[in-house]
This record gives structure tokens, sequence and C-alpha cells, in this order.
């Protein structure tokens, strides 16, 4: 991988999340250097994701709505300086990236559920419930379920939804997020059956997402490579 394309790939990660975010809260703006919510955004979601290193940290801050609570900022060059905006690190991960057509690396078990596309309002909601332990918060709104949205799912052999995955195209790669997998059935089988789908459904894109900890490690069994850091900011109000 040259260096121009590792950044193109850096960038095309963090504007493909950033659409993501966009369709998931239902709006926002975009600009060069940022996307922007102005109203606040739903739980696990910030309110600005940037896409430049350019970004102005203060006139960022300033554009959203920090006089509520939870308000957050993806840094995804993990270059800003909040805090003299009244902001903390949340936290750090990794953006990862998967070349378009790898295959399952040496070792890696295929899918061993039975692994579909979520295709209507009722099947989205008992996905959203297997991925949220059943709290019903209704993050996932049918509109989501478009040419270029994926939500996959894996069922045991009853026909329960026990592992998944969301999928998104946007800026020429695939983001790969929300993966799940129930107790008893392994994170391994999320990423396998997950990757599976996505390279079914568009097999000539990269895939990319973003993970820290244990969660990176198994992304990097599944053929994953470290693109670079991002940082998430929360507002201390």
């Amino acid at each position: 991988m040259t260096l121009a394309n590792h950044e193109e790939l850096l960038h095309a990660a963090a504007r493909n999340n950033a659409a993501w975010c966009a369709a998931v809260c239902g709006g926002g703006e975009f600009t060069a250097d940022a996307w922007t919510s102005v109203r606040r955004t739903p739980p696990y979601y910030p309110d600005a994701v940037t896409l430049s290193r350019d970004v102005p940290a203060a006139a960022l801050a300033a554009a959203l709505d920090t006089d509520s609570p939870g308000c957050s900022v993806k840094d995804s060059f993990a270059v800003l300086d909040l805090a003299p905006s009244g902001f903390e690190v949340l936290f750090e991960a990794q953006w990862i990236h998967r070349p378009a057509g790898a295959s399952a690396p040496a070792g890696t078990a295929p899918p061993a559920l039975a692994w579909s596309r979520v295709g209507e309002a009722a099947e989205l909601e008992r996905w959203e419930a297997a991925w949220d332990g059943g709290s019903g918060s209704g993050l996932f709104h049918p509109r989501l379920l478009t040419v270029d949205i994926a939500f996959l799912a894996g069922r045991d052999a009853g026909g329960r939804i026990v592992a998944g995955a969301a999928a998104n195209v946007a800026a020429g790669v695939v983001g790969v997020s929300n993966v799940f997998a129930a107790e008893g059935v392994g994170d391994d089988e999320a990423w396998a059956g997950a990757l599976a789908g996505i390279a079914e459904r568009w097999p000539g894109l990269p895939v990319v997402g973003y993970e820290s900890g244990e969660d990176l490690r198994t992304a990097a069994r599944h053929g994953f490579a470290a693109l670079g850091p991002l940082r998430v900011w929360l507002h201390a109000a």
C-alpha cells in the first residue's frame, strides 16, 4: 500500500463513517472539513465527524450544541485539542482496512450460522433487540433499509438472531460497524459471517471500520490492518 493510497483510504474511512452517522441520525450538514449535526444525536453517535486534519477546533466546537449533555466529536485523525472548549477524551481507536477481494486468513473458520440481510422493519427490530440486549431503543429506523446499507443477521438453528453487523457503502468503500455476537456464539463467527455477506453483496470494494482493544485484535485475525488513530471527545458539561 503506497502512502497516497493509505491516505486516500484513511479519508474514505472517515467519510464513510460520517455518511453512516448522517443516515442513522437522519441528516446533518457536510462541509469539506466535517459532518455536523446541530441537534443532539442519538446515543452512541457523535455530533460531528471530522473529514480533514485542518478543521479549526474552536470553530467546530462553537457550531455544536454543547449546552445539553452528551455532545461528542469524532476526531478522525486524532489531531484536535478540544480541551479548551470543554471536551474530554472519551476513547481512542484505530481505523482499519481490509482489501477488496481478500480471502479469509488461513485458520479462520467459515461461518457456522445461517447469514442473511435484514429485509423488513419487523426483522430490523429483532436485529436491534439482539444487538442491544432487548432494550428496544428504536435507534435504527426502517428508512435505513436501503440499497447502500445492509443489516446482516446470523441465525441459529431455531431462526433466532444471535450475531450480526451493519454495513454501508459510501466514499468508495464499505464500512462495517456494530458487530455483535450473543454469549456462546463468539466474535469470530460474527466477523466471518459479516465479511462473507459484505463480499457477496459488494465484492469489488475494500472494507473499513474502526475498533480498539480485543475487537481490534479480532478484526486483525480476519484480515484487517490498521490505518491510523481516531479519538472521540465528549463535552464535560
